[in-house]
């Protein structure tokens, strides 16, 4: 193993990054309270963790430009979730086992373990026969500089599963014993397999701990598992699932056998650039979720990347979500509290009626704003009510809830010249009295709860400065709001 060479890789990273962050700070694109990488590209969330009194944020990161290549871990901490200190890159590609240019230090998880922070990654690499990727760990005492085990690689692919669709291990303890949930492929279908250690750094095979029967595509990147109350959440990223993007099933666990058993099923996100979220629990208790905002070309409505790259970067978080269950045993997935300590500026209006005109709204200065409010469905009879956000010029995206045939639509083919496609999710009234709406904006993003957080979708507009308007309008009828509030959002990151 070669620490020395790990350290030059690190430094030769983190000075591209201090080359290069001014300019790249200074882009039109850049969010305002959405988490984003100094420099170059961002994946997924990595290691999401509370470790001696502060909240760890590791993602995966190509710190040289602004597209997906040779992955090194970045880091940064925070105290309250929003507001985050970049600390030096955590991993660089640096042995036989993770060092490729397509490969490196793929994503993982953290976990405390005697006092020190370990993480555990995939390491990916290709030696003329193909992509191997294997399971590692790395550790350290201080949270910041971290050493790589030398008995790397701890877990290689098992029989039956091709080396390069077996990655991403989600790492818990219980019971005095470390489990680790891992995303693989067997027979072209997904799967979630079951590790156990006593000690971190020796693992067994457990079991399958869940896996599709053809339904659920044929790799399950990033999968997470948690207890939430008496029941237990399996989620993952399905690859050849088209639209489907983040997936939670609910059900049981036996932890004799190490097999789940699920009974529901849902979307965490029904948005367009929502992927490969991960858990973490809050010194409070709380089930906190943070997910990417993009997607990948594979997907059925992908265009590219986005613009970002033109500034030196791309990608971002999405807001950071509780998980609770509902007592159906389906999940919501709601904006962290943390987030009301950016609120500025309140504006309200207690109820009013939305008719077939145009309403203007205010909330912030129209870019970076979060925005509330109920639809009083027994004083309502309209056919849909829609709310164009980052409006001007002929440009806009347009939220749609379209009560007369039970969907809701989120269409950015008139956004920005860049974006295409519409999101859609089934919007289910039936004896409910109102429909709750909660909007995000940032410089490059629209996250659109609704439903009692249910209904959830995040979807990036490269809106520019000037598409600062918000409209309302009812179609069939009228729509009565209740209890309307805005606020600007202070920022974090620019």
């Amino acid at each position: 193993m070669s620490e020395k060479l790990m350290h030059e890789n690190i430094q030769k990273a983190q000075k591209e990054i201090e080359s290069k962050k001014e300019i790249v700070k200074a882009g039109q694109m850049r969010q305002h309270y959405h988490f984003m990488p100094q420099t170059g590209w961002i994946n997924d969330p990595n290691g999401l963790i509370y470790y001696k009194g502060k909240y760890h944020y590791f993602y995966q990161l190509n710190p040289y430009y602004g597209h997906w290549d040779y992955m090194h871990w970045g880091h940064a901490v925070s105290s309250d979730l929003m507001h985050w200190e970049y600390l030096p890159v955590a991993l660089a590609p640096s042995e036989e086992y993770d060092d490729h240019m397509r490969g490196g230090c793929f994503s993982g998880s953290a976990i405390e373990h005697d006092g020190k922070l370990f993480l555990m990654y995939t390491g990916t690499s290709n030696h003329g026969e193909g992509y191997v990727q294997t399971q590692c760990i790395a550790y350290s005492g201080d949270g910041i500089n971290f050493t790589k085990y030398e008995g790397n690689p701890v877990i290689c692919p098992p029989e039956g599963v091709p080396s390069d669709l077996f990655r991403d291990p989600k790492v818990w303890k219980h019971n005095g014993t470390y489990y680790m949930v891992c995303g693989a492929s067997r027979n072209k279908r997904g799967q979630a397999l079951l590790y156990r250690s006593s000690d971190m750094l020796h693992w067994e095979f457990f079991n399958v701990l869940a896996e599709s029967r053809g339904e659920w595509g044929y790799m399950w990147e990033c999968p997470d598992f948690y207890q939430l109350e008496d029941k237990y959440v399996l989620t993952f990223s399905p690859m050849g699932e088209s639209d489907r993007k983040a997936v939670y099933l609910v059900g049981d666990f036996d932890y004799d056998t190490g097999k789940f058993s699920w009974q529901i099923s849902g979307e965490i996100d029904w948005g367009m650039d929502y992927y490969a979220p991960q858990s973490f629990l809050t010194p409070d208790g709380r089930r906190i979720i943070v997910g990417w905002a993009n997607e990948w070309q594979w997907m059925s409505f992908w265009k590219d990347w986005g613009p970002t790259y033109r500034e030196g970067w791309c990608g971002f978080f999405n807001l950071p979500r509780e998980v609770r269950l509902m007592p159906d045993h389906t999940l919501q997935f709601l904006p962290v509290e943390e987030l009301n300590i950016l609120r500025e500026n309140k504006q309200s209006i207690r109820e009013f009626t939305v008719r077939d005109q145009n309403i203007e709204l205010k909330a912030g200065d129209g870019i970076s704003f979060e925005m509330k409010m109920k639809a009083d469905l027994e004083q309502t009879d309209a056919d849909r009510l829609e709310i164009d956000l980052r409006c001007g010029g002929e440009k806009k995206t347009t939220c749609i809830f379209d009560f007369k045939h039970g969907i809701m639509k989120i269409d950015r083919n008139h956004s920005d010249g860049w974006s295409k496609g519409i999101s859609y999710s089934t919007l289910f009234l039936k004896g409910k009295k109102e429909l709750d709406i909660h909007i995000f904006s940032d410089q490059s993003s629209l996250e659109i709860f609704a439903d009692n957080y249910q209904n959830n979708h995040a979807n990036n507009v490269f809106a520019g400065d000037n598409q600062n308007q918000i409209l309302i309008r009812a179609y069939g009828g009228d729509v009565l709001i209740r209890d309307y509030e805005s606020y600007g959002m202070k920022e974090c990151f620019r």
